[in-house]
């Protein structure tokens, strides 16, 4: 079980943020679910994951767009 939150470290995925304690991408969780899959589809895929880490990945993203700079 991981501990929930984000980790971005050079050393692990090539800096790509990701969920503290694995090898998995936010990208990855972020793109599952727009694909459709369920909370419970990805804990079943993923067995290190906690609600929580699919939570942190989402908290993560959108604490991202809040920090974007306007592009009109």
């Amino acid at each position: 079980m991981s501990g929930a939150g984000i980790e971005i470290n050079p050393a692990v995925m090539l800096g790509k943020p990701v969920i503290r304690g694995t090898r998995i991408p936010v990208e990855l969780i972020l793109r599952k679910l727009a694909e459709g899959a369920t909370t419970d589809d990805l804990l079943d895929a993923y067995p290190r994951l906690v609600e929580a880490d699919i939570r942190a990945c989402l908290a993560y993203r959108a604490n991202s767009v809040a920090h974007e700079e306007p592009t009109c």
